[in-house]
């Protein structure tokens, strides 16, 4: 395990301590748009991941959900010290710390950890993917009609996101579409081969620098929605086992253009 990945795994598990701590606890909580929330465990994991990556790394960015914005950097950590703040907040076991590290743009170390599942995800670019130490791969499923698929929708704006037609329709295009809200998970969960796919809108760089990598450690595929590259914090992500990976983005150019028409 590299330096930087042994001291991301060391820190969100005190991060998650944290969070399992206070899970069974009254939340205090505020609100920073009509319907996104933040508690105050958001910040006290933040702070302290903050924290220990400036005592470790004090020549690297840091981007967090919270605050702590230095980018601009060659290294740069994205930091989302409470992934599914929503879940968190009523009590449903479905969150994480994740933090990623990018070179120039790009993820080079990942720690995802469910501190109540106690599943620890962690890769490096070219040593691949283990969750809890062990090794894992993206499925062997090659056709959506047999796979099981997630998504998640936007806090801001809900009302103008066109994602409920992507919903509708693989909904009866697979085994079905789950919105548990957590991208970090979600993604696990398509490394370790849960999901065939994950696709969302408007997810920000500390929802996926972690995430990604971990895809495609896995043997897994990460684009945006019309083939192209996906960098952290770009409009639209899917990220696949690689082998629905084509028929899924040809179902999404065919929504994308009815949504455009009916617009229109």
């Amino acid at each position: 395990m590299n330096l930087f990945l042994e001291a991301a795994v060391e820190i969100a598990r005190e991060a998650g301590a944290i969070l399992r701590v206070e899970f069974g606890r009254p939340k205090k909580i505020s609100y920073k748009g009509e319907v996104d929330i933040v508690t105050e465990s958001d910040r006290r994991s933040e702070a302290l991941i903050l924290s220990r990556l400036q005592k470790h790394f004090p020549d690297h960015g840091i981007v967090g959900e919270e605050g702590g914005n230095v980018a601009g950097k060659k290294y740069c950590w994205h930091v989302d010290p409470l992934d599914g703040t929503t879940n968190f907040a009523h009590g449903y076991p479905c969150f994480a710390v994740s933090i990623g590290l990018l070179e120039d743009g790009d993820p080079v170390a990942g720690v995802v950890f469910n501190p109540v599942s106690d599943e620890l995800f962690f890769a490096a670019r070219g040593e691949g993917a283990f969750l809890n130490g062990t090794r894992i791969r993206v499925s062997v499923v090659n056709k959506l009609a047999y796979s099981l698929v997630a998504t998640g929708f936007p806090t801001h704006h809900r009302a103008k996101s066109g994602n409920i037609n992507y919903y509708w329709e693989f909904t009866q295009r697979s085994h079905g579409v789950r919105r548990d809200g957590s991208a970090a998970l979600d993604l696990c969960s398509v490394a370790c081969g849960r999901f065939e796919a994950f696709w969302e809108f408007g997810l920000n760089s500390w929802d996926t620098a972690a995430g990604i990598l971990l895809v495609r450690e896995a043997g897994g595929n990460v684009s945006d929605l019309a083939a192209g590259p996906y960098r952290p914090g770009d409009p639209a992500m899917l990220a696949s086992n690689g082998l629905v990976h084509d028929e899924i983005l040809q179902v999404a150019a065919g929504i994308a253009e009815r949504n455009a028409q009916d617009a229109g």
